[in-house]
């Protein structure tokens, strides 16, 4: 049996393709049915996520198996053959198996080492373990690229450092605090960044988000989302006076926080520490306050000059991840040549238990032996058979180079062709 990949992703094809393509909800379990219906594919699974729709399969005959996955892609959702061409890639044997280690590791990702992607590779596969429509191949061939993916994870910094906008936000703010539980945030506008900035925050233990906001409507909805609470725009200043983040995100055509404004509140702050996040265009924050003591103010050039060095990093680390995978495909490979020798092998163990079988009932029919002699005999004519047979079918296991010469051989000296 031979491994497949068929498929598409966000390099290959743009949303509206993927979203035409996808198993999303009730079309997975039919679909997966009717892939398994295709005379040339023997196991399976499919992973359809946002960014990609892929199918892995365990077949015989890969031409013939693209062929009729094409047309199974294209009769299922209804789409002219025609327009998939451009979009679908395939994968067989060899780039297959480093393909799916490398969209489990999220080097194949949009953002590469986001940690979304391992868990529904798993889900995935579950789904299709729970529905029998994997077997010895794809089992293996799963289980091996989720540890693959956690080892790329463990010997690799390939999934830390923030590569977004809003997580770099998060990730100063942890450098100037340390620990963020306990900060309170307020949101200075309810810009989408900035609630995305606002949702990292959240799952990094801030304890308070308040918004202020032009259209105190809008403000109470997005406070709403975080168990927050909502003030009027004009109550901002009085708010940044409990706040130790802040993130200005207005439509604003000038600065909205002086210097002034922060020297005063800096004052009744006590001097503690505030964090400014400007991720307005134009700024919203008088780049002056970077002067008062405790203030510490970015805007979007900043933290996009940390995504980039951020994402360098990220380079360095995902080719050393690419160096982890090329090892395990070889590991990988290994494993699936020695499933060549396997009827062979069983050919082998079957003949010598027959002949071994045959000799003792021959014996056996001339009688004069009790029960515990032929027991002792038995034992004695099979533990020979087994110390005959070791050497042959461990070279047939271990010896990848010589495995097709010894398994025509072994056929041949054994008259094995027959089984």
């Amino acid at each position: 049996m031979r491994v497949l990949v068929a498929g598409l992703n966000h390099k290959s094809a743009d949303v509206e393709v993927r979203e035409k393509l996808a198993f999303s909800g009730e079309k997975l379990e039919p679909g997966l049915k009717a892939l398994l219906q295709l005379a040339p594919v023997k196991e399976a699974m499919i992973i359809s996520t946002c960014n990609r729709v892929e199918m892995y399969m365990g077949i015989e005959e890969p031409e013939e198996a693209i062929r009729q996955v094409k047309q199974f892609i294209s009769s299922f959702h209804q789409i002219p053959a025609g327009l998939l061409e451009k979009a679908l890639y395939f994968h067989t044997d060899t780039a297959a198996v480093r393909h799916i280690f490398r969209v489990a590791s999220s080097l194949d990702s949009m953002v590469v080492g986001e940690p979304q992607i391992l868990g529904q590779v798993k889900n995935s596969f579950q789904f299709a373990l729970g529905k029998k429509a994997t077997g010895a191949l794809m089992n293996k061939l799963m289980k091996k690229a989720i540890s693959v993916a956690k080892k790329v994870r463990t010997e690799t910094k390939v999934a830390e450092n923030a590569v977004s906008i809003s997580f770099a936000a998060v990730e100063l703010a942890r450098k100037i605090f340390n620990d963020l539980a306990g900060k309170s945030v307020l949101l200075l506008g309810a810009g989408e960044m900035a609630e995305l900035a606002a949702r990292h925050l959240m799952t990094n233990g801030v304890s308070e988000i308040v918004v202020a906001n032009r259209t105190f409507e809008r403000g109470c909805e997005l406070a709403q989302t975080f168990n927050g609470r909502a003030v009027t725009f004009d109550l901002f200043k009085q708010e940044m006076v409990r706040s130790d983040i802040v993130l200005c995100s207005t439509g604003a055509p000038n600065y909205v926080v002086m210097k002034q404004d922060l020297h005063d509140i800096m004052k009744e702050r006590k001097q503690r520490p505030v964090f400014l996040i400007d991720i307005s265009v134009p700024r919203n924050v008088d780049p002056k306050v970077n002067g008062l003591e405790n203030v510490y103010l970015y805007d979007v050039d900043d933290l996009q000059g940390v995504v980039d060095s951020n994402r360098n990093e990220r380079g360095k680390e995902a080719r050393k991840a690419e160096e982890i995978i090329a090892a395990e495909v070889e590991v990988f490979e290994r494993w699936m040549a020695s499933l060549q020798s396997v009827p062979t092998i069983v050919a082998f163990r079957q003949k010598a238990q027959q002949i071994g079988e045959g000799e003792l009932e021959k014996l056996f029919n001339r009688g004069g032996f009790d029960e515990a002699q032929r027991k002792a005999i038995r034992q004695m004519a099979f533990s020979i058979v087994n110390k005959l047979i070791h050497p042959p079918t461990a070279a047939l296991k271990e010896d990848a180079e010589d495995r097709d010469t010894l398994i025509v051989l072994l056929r041949k000296l054994y008259d094995l062709s027959g089984d």
